[in-house]
């Protein structure tokens, strides 16, 4: 029931997911609604209605929507993943109500402190994982090293990078720049089992250097906006000149092509939306202007997620360095 456009897009795009992959979805919300919506594109099957009588606006308190919406869509959405009907929720509404209903009513996973937003980004080689975008503004240092477990086996899982790369976004590359929380995760990582490269920065999210950026929710929200606004302003800039005259234009005709095949790469909705890991399920958090596009390609990125069995393999991954960790500091006393 979330997003700028409503229930229509998200509906449309869970249908084209359905349709493409054969993804069965449940949708969450007010049944007449949704009904309608379906059939609009011809009554399909594999999707079920849940009905729900409230709904969490997108100005809405997480704490409220947790305590004063107990029927809303997002909280019987995120039950059915914590009772194990549903493998994961997608939803493009209140990214807080969203966060917080992960965290309370599904939970998190064990070993895990806070559950960290990933956004996927487009580099010059393939893809760069930049966690935390928004869900912890002032992490301890052992919270970035638990993100940068979870970006490494998303990155593995899901983007099929067999050995990722991981840095530690900083004011500059060599050992010891940054403040506090960044020079102590980053002794924690440079004895970790990960393929830590040490300190990077801003340009390295994008120039194809690393695999994982691992940043506190306040600084990587920060990028990602800019990295938003940027990659709108250049797009507009591009359109603006190639439609100043009639020659601009021809050119534009002849390079059609090449430009619809840039947009592809730097096109979020490619990804669909930015996991949640951390919580014990799956969970995909949508921009609030996606398009249908960004809808069925987040739910088919939450079908990888159950998939890849991404929650075992995150477990797995922290309670293995916990013990090498450990083994490590008995052999040094």
């Amino acid at each position: 029931m979330g997003g700028d456009h409503g229930p229509a897009v998200v509906v449309e795009g869970a249908v084209a997911a359905v349709r493409e992959s054969g993804t069965s979805v449940v949708l969450v919300g007010d049944r007449e609604t949704i009904e309608g919506e379906l059939h609009r594109l011809g009554d399909p099957s594999g999707v079920e209605v849940r009905h729900a009588s409230q709904v969490v606006g997108m100005g809405e308190s997480p704490s409220q929507a947790l305590r004063r919406k107990r029927d809303s869509s997002l909280r019987i959405a995120a039950e059915l993943v914590r009772d194990g009907e549903a493998s994961a929720f997608v939803s493009a509404g209140n990214t807080g109500a969203a966060m917080a209903v992960a965290m309370f009513v599904v939970g998190v996973l064990r070993g895990v402190d806070r559950p960290a937003i990933a956004a996927v980004l487009p580099n010059l080689q393939r893809f760069t994982v930049l966690l935390d975008v928004g869900a912890n503004v002032d992490p301890k240092p052992w919270h970035l090293f638990q993100f940068a477990v979870m970006g490494h086996v998303y990155a593995r899982d899901i983007l099929g990078i067999e050995r990722p790369r991981v840095g530690l976004l900083s004011v500059g590359e060599e050992e010891g720049k940054g403040n506090e929380l960044t020079r102590e995760a980053y002794e924690q990582l440079k004895d970790s089992s990960l393929n830590f490269l040490g300190n990077v920065e801003g340009r390295d999210i994008y120039n194809g250097h690393c695999d994982v950026v691992v940043t506190d929710g306040f600084t990587g929200n920060v990028a990602l906006k800019i990295s938003e606004s940027l990659a709108e302003m250049v797009g507009s800039m591009i359109k603006e000149e190639l439609m100043r005259d009639m020659r601009s234009k021809m050119a534009a005709a002849l390079a059609k092509p090449a430009f619809d095949r840039f947009k592809k790469r730097v096109d979020y909705a490619e990804m669909g939306g930015a996991p949640l890991l951390g919580i014990d399920g799956g969970a995909i958090i949508c921009h609030g202007a996606s398009p249908v596009k960004a809808i069925k390609n987040a739910v088919r990125v939450a079908t990888e997620w159950a998939k890849a069995g991404l929650n075992e393999h995150i477990r797995a991954a922290l309670e293995n360095e916990i013990t090498r960790s450990t083994r490590d500091e008995g052999g040094r006393r």
